[in-house]
């Protein structure tokens, strides 16, 4: 009879349950295809449209599969015109894919040309291996507030040089992030704050909490930004992603690069850290809310 010491079968078990763990993972991942067409506006590159109409196909791809979770605003401001006064209404909405995508299978096929007004379009067809995300998120509060710090304040659409602030309010003990998410597909942090150090949030639970305003930051008071919203073309929409967990998380890795903004990042590098993030941490929550700042 072979006798197996108890070190040694610990590491047979050990190997087993990896081996057994690399299978189902396996067995969760789908090769999936996708395809989307960008139209520009004029203001893209040719790189950037292309860029666009591959994140897009992804996308398409992963929602098709996996499903999607919409969140949408709708913004309602008043125009005059020369027949009187009328109200437009126009809305948004941010699509949350419940897939995550690993990797390209070949290469990305681009159909580009330009239509009747010289727009570029760009047709891109992607084939891919994906998986589901399981969120357990646990819910919590958030509200943009313009020109005040009152839930009656709450607000997604600016006017030029408007103040800018975030209630929160959270059942748990935890950690937040906030990031603003330009226009320019830039990805800039609102929180944690440039200057905190920590490098993290920690709020109570049960505990309201307004942020972006000097007066009501307590200890971190010398650290906090305040913000006023500013736009350089007659409509700009921005979003605003809102990450909570109950455990500790480290952001993504940002600059300053320029003194008057907040440290940012690519969109494509933020993408990356939130869907890891959200892998690693079944129950982090994310909420998007899009604003309208009009000139």
């Amino acid at each position: 009879m072979i006798k197996l010491s108890n070190h040694f079968l610990r590491r047979l078990l050990s190997a087993v349950a990896l081996l057994s763990v690399s299978v189902a993972v396996a067995a969760d991942i789908k090769t999936v295809t996708g395809e989307y067409t960008f139209v520009g506006d004029g203001t893209q590159s040719p790189v950037e449209c292309r860029r666009l109409a591959l994140e897009g196909a992804r996308v398409q791809a992963l929602a098709r599969e996996f499903g999607t979770v919409v969140s949408q605003d709708v913004y309602q401001r008043e125009t005059v015109d020369g027949n009187g006064e009328d109200t437009y209404f126009s809305s948004m909405s941010a699509t949350e894919v419940k897939g995550e995508w690993i990797a390209d299978v070949g290469e990305p096929v681009y159909n580009t040309f330009m239509d009747n007004d010289g727009n570029l379009v760009v047709t891109c067809r992607i084939k891919g291996q994906a998986r589901a995300i399981s969120n357990e998120s646990v819910d919590f509060q958030a509200l943009i507030l313009r020109n005040g710090k009152d839930a009656k304040n709450a607000d997604t659409r600016f006017r030029n040089g408007d103040d800018m602030f975030m209630s929160f309010l959270a059942p748990v003990d935890g950690y937040v992030a906030a990031f603003l998410v330009g226009d320019d597909r830039q990805v800039y942090r609102l929180l944690p704050y440039g200057g905190d150090s920590t490098g993290s949030m920690k709020v109570k639970h049960g505990k309201p909490y307004v942020f972006f305003d000097r007066a009501s930051g307590g200890e971190l008071a010398p650290v906090v930004d305040e913000y006023t919203l500013t736009a350089s073309a007659s409509v700009e929409r921005n979003s605003i992603y809102v990450v909570f967990a109950v455990k500790p998380f480290s952001i993504g890795v940002d600059s300053r690069q320029d003194a008057g903004l907040p440290p940012q990042q690519s969109f494509a590098a933020f993408s990356k850290w939130l869907s890891e993030s959200r892998r690693r941490d079944p129950r982090m929550g994310v909420k998007v809310m899009h604003i309208e700042i009009t000139n």
